[in-house]
């Protein structure tokens, strides 16, 4: 999470430029009840320039390590096959340097992948299905299609409560929360109909097989999100309130690693390019990026702020680029920065002001409360409100870090519930240069089995506290079952 506050992406939606999560794409071609690809128009391309920088500014920035030419050339291969355009030069890839598993394209050209995502795959065909799956999005024009219910309800409206959750409904107050709780990539995550996922499916499918490779690429990616996603869930102690990713705006994953296999068919053929696919990605960044923060468990920790936290037993942490996200059971909260001009009673004020909509009523805390949290000054309000019937608790506390720097959580709970984060509040310090500078980033570390290794003997060597080998199968597509043999090349995760 950077120190710079936050930007809005609406612009960006308003115009027409929606972006997709991955297994939400659809290609161009000749299929059952697709039209034939239409060419980028001028205005596609001055759209999709003008969305770009904002959306590498949402996403971490572009991601610079070698590994990002490699991606570029795979992504600009498979995009000339979706019919959009015949030019290589039309489309501009991009590896993001996002720890979140997404991708996504925009009309214009423009198509987008993380590079935790490309951490995920295992073969040069894989990286192919993703990103021709984006391109089929816009290919057959899915986020047009859905632009004129994006503009008559709201960007809020069309993609329900994510970051609320079952503490919030559909009332004009759970609207007015998450336009202050969620992040820019989840407001570009739309939710495709299963026709259009279907319809992604199959065309990105079809650009394998135009491109040479083997189209059952498509169903193990998919099978390796839909566990990656299972994995997470687990970790976050399956409390029913998962990661907003691909899987929680992608209906029937299995369903769909079963579709995609069966039209590739059982006697398919074409390239994997595994092995070159593992050189050419080896030591990418994995997880969080320093200059973000990093989450270890439920404790966030920001070295270049000297800052930590650590979230209530039972919650998790998901950072952003312009957030981190805090979600459990019994509430729902950011830690995130705004504007300061030294008041912050006045600060905790505007946090409150700035979560009222368009001919909404104001929210304003019942008191303000000054303290210190651990040598920091602080202040806080709580608001209580009504939604859907039911009362909630809006807590803002916020934290004067450096002088004209601030920072705060805003928490949701229902009413009477706010006590459960106030250990989090309290949590708050600052952490000396010695914790800065021990912080390390991980990165992918690609190995070769030697004689006698294990899926757990090597599942020992990832830099993890917890799961090490759940880590490890879901991150080489393998089993508890599956044998390494001596020669073979496998991810591992290290510093």
């Amino acid at each position: 999470m950077p120190v710079s506050p936050r930007t809005s992406l609406r612009a960006v939606v308003a115009a027409g430029t929606l972006a997709a999560t991955f297994v939400a794409s659809a290609g161009v071609a000749q299929a059952p009840g697709t039209a034939q690809a239409q060419a980028i128009s001028q205005r596609d391309k001055q759209e999709g320039a003008q969305a770009h920088p904002q959306l590498l500014e949402e996403f971490g920035g572009s991601y610079s390590g070698p590994q990002a030419g490699y991606v570029e050339t795979i992504g600009k291969n498979i995009a000339v096959q979706s019919g959009l355009s015949n030019a290589r030069g039309d489309f501009t890839v991009t590896l993001l340097n996002s720890p979140v598993n997404n991708a996504f394209a925009i009309p214009g050209g423009y198509i987008y992948v993380t590079r935790q995502l490309v951490a995920l795959m295992n073969s040069e065909a894989e990286l192919a299905g993703v990103l021709g799956h984006e391109v089929a999005h816009v290919a057959a024009r899915h986020a047009a299609r859905r632009q004129s219910a994006a503009t008559k309800n709201t960007i809020l409206g069309v993609l329900g409560s994510v970051l609320a959750g079952a503490v919030l409904g559909n009332s004009g107050f759970g609207g007015v929360l998450q336009r202050g709780l969620l992040q820019g990539s989840q407001m570009l995550t739309l939710k495709y109909s299963r026709g259009q996922e279907t319809e992604a499916d199959t065309l990105g499918i079809t650009y394998l097989r135009r491109a040479g490779y083997d189209p059952r690429a498509m169903g193990s990616v998919l099978q390796s999100l839909a566990a990656q996603n299972a994995l997470d869930a687990r970790l976050m102690g399956n409390s029913g309130t998962q990661v907003p990713a691909w899987a929680s705006t992608h209906p029937e994953p299995a369903a769909r690693v079963r579709a995609a296999l069966a039209q590739a068919g059982s006697n398919a053929s074409g390239t994997l390019n595994r092995d070159t696919f593992l050189t050419r990605i080896n030591g990418v960044m994995y997880g969080d990026d320093p200059r973000q923060g990093i989450i270890d468990g439920r404790t966030f920790t920001h070295p270049d702020l000297k800052l930590t936290f650590r979230a209530p037993e039972g919650f998790y942490l998901m950072n952003g680029t312009r957030a981190v996200t805090i979600g459990g059971q019994s509430g729902k909260g950011e830690f995130s920065t705004a504007a300061y001009s030294g008041d912050l009673n006045a600060y905790v004020t505007n946090v409150f002001a700035a979560l009222a909509g368009q001919n909404q009523p104001r929210i304003t805390p019942s008191s303000l409360e000054r303290t210190t949290v651990n040598g920091i000054p602080a202040a806080y309000g709580t608001a209580r409100v009504t939604s859907n019937g039911s009362q909630l608790d809006v807590v803002v506390f916020a934290y004067e870090t450096a002088p004209g720097q601030a920072f705060h959580f805003l928490t949701i709970s229902q009413a009477g519930s706010a006590q459960v984060f106030n250990a989090m509040f309290q949590s708050v310090r600052r952490i000396t240069t010695a914790e800065a500078g021990a912080i390390r980033p991980r990165k992918l570390a690609v190995i070769t089995a030697r004689a006698g290794d294990t899926p757990q003997t090597l599942a020992a060597r990832m830099a993890f506290t917890d799961a090490k080998l759940e880590r490890f199968l879901v991150l080489n597509g393998l089993s508890e079952n599956s044998r390494i043999v001596a020669g073979q090349k496998v991810k591992i995760v290290t510093y």
